[in-house]
């Protein structure tokens, strides 16, 4: 609200007031009440139209008033009723021809035909043309007035048509800018959902790669410092090393995951680990307890960062899953290249786990409560999906645990 200064007059607070309350009168308004803004309308025509008939030569005659006043009156209802509207004046101003001859205010004919041109189907715009055409006929004949009349009376009414439907058009194409504008709007609100969704999946899944890895390691490493403490306490000093270290490792990869949460997607800052580091994940399993054997068949081709951190995590995440629900287990890893594919298959013989609460049985590389569809697994199955591979995980006929998968290899021109 606008405070005026304590010495303004009165005169011109009344201006202010005046000038503010002008604002509100705006386009906006107007379409919100149209009967209002047709009445205006129909008042202004019909004031002229009282004075056109006040200087007629007969002034004292009633239907020189009245006919006029039923004429103009029906605009201020000509966007409720367009249709209805134009018969209505049309009606009246054939009586108006029969009788008092006065043709002054039919022109506000062209306003309802432009109604009804801007808002009625075709078959009632055409119906109402032919009505026109007809009167301007009438009245050329009933006034002897030449061809060129009726000519002019006809252009008026196609030009009105015209125009009327012009304003349709524009009017149907600002809705469909407006209908366009609004879906574009909502599809890149989803887009952004589903990004910030993919982009907290993708986070998600590399914080348990390397959390759980990582701490497997490092429960193995302090259970093997536990046990040989007492009698070898030189190893239990090595093996807590090693525990620091690879807890040392952990933090730094989890801190290259956030920073991809607080930095562009195109900074780099995502961790990727290639095949480059697959001999320092074998060796961190192996320090933890867990003899690891890599097998490598085939002839070895370049595959993209991708396709590499894809090898990587499944191998990373088998083998983790050994660790954990394993213990005293020999794992076997084996990665064959074939034409077009890559084949990985990490396996374990179960192993013999201590007999302590929550392990599984003997030989069956099984934790008790651990399933086959947790994190680990769902994990290996989405990153395994990216390249069109079918991931099958469960026990071996002669015990143990079997990880397989076949990745489709990319095309050349995907590699670098």
């Amino acid at each position: 609200m606008t405070h005026l200064p304590r010495t303004a007059t009165r005169l011109e607070q009344l201006l202010a007031r005046g000038g503010l309350a002008g604002r509100r009168w705006s386009p906006d308004w107007i379409r919100r009440h149209p009967v209002l803004t047709d009445a205006a309308l129909a008042a202004a025509v019909l004031a002229a139209a009282v004075l056109a008939a006040g200087r007629a030569p007969d002034p004292d005659s009633g239907l020189s008033l009245a006919l006029p006043v039923a004429l103009v009156c029906p605009l201020a209802w000509r966007r409720r009723a367009p249709f209805a509207v134009f018969l209505v004046m049309s009606g009246v101003a054939v009586a108006q021809l029969g009788t008092t001859r006065e043709v002054n205010n039919d022109l506000v004919l062209l306003v309802a035909f432009y109604t009804l041109a801007a808002y009625q189907p075709s078959r009632r715009i055409f119906t109402a043309a032919a009505i026109l055409v007809t009167g301007a006929a009438l009245i050329t004949a009933t006034a002897r007035y030449t061809l060129g009349v009726w000519v002019l009376l006809s252009g008026l009414v196609a030009a009105t048509g015209l125009l009327g439907y012009a304003a349709r058009t524009r009017r149907a194409y600002l809705v469909a800018l407006t209908d366009r504008a609004e879906r574009m709007e909502r599809e890149r609100d989803q887009q952004a959902q589903l990004a910030a969704t993919a982009e907290r999946t993708r986070i998600a899944r590399e914080m348990h790669d390397i959390v759980a890895h990582n701490i497997a390691v490092m429960i193995a490493l302090a259970d093997g410092a536990a046990y040989t403490a007492a009698a070898s306490p030189e190893q239990a000093v090595s093996l807590m090393g090693q525990v620091s270290a690879t807890g040392r490792s952990a933090l730094t990869e989890m801190r290259r995951v956030l920073g991809v949460l607080r930095e562009p997607a195109a900074s780099g800052n995502a961790p990727q680990p290639t095949l480059d580091r697959m001999t320092g994940l074998l060796a961190s399993v192996r320090a933890a307890g867990l003899p690891t054997r890599l097998t490598v068949t085939g002839q070895p081709f370049p595959l993209p960062a991708s396709a590499q951190l894809t090898v990587y995590r499944v191998i990373q995440e088998a083998l983790t899953n050994t660790l954990r629900h394993a213990p005293g287990a020999t794992a076997q890893v084996r990665v064959a290249y074939l034409t077009g594919q890559i084949e990985l298959e990490v396996t374990d013989d179960g192993g013999h786990p201590p007999d302590v609460p929550g392990a599984g049985a003997p030989g069956t590389g099984q934790a008790a409560g651990w399933s086959p569809g947790g994190h680990g697994i769902a994990g290996i199955r989405e990153r395994a999906a990216l390249f069109g591979g079918q991931v099958t995980a469960g026990p071996r006929p002669g015990g143990g645990w079997r990880v397989h998968t076949v990745l489709q290899s990319p095309a050349a021109t995907e590699v670098r």
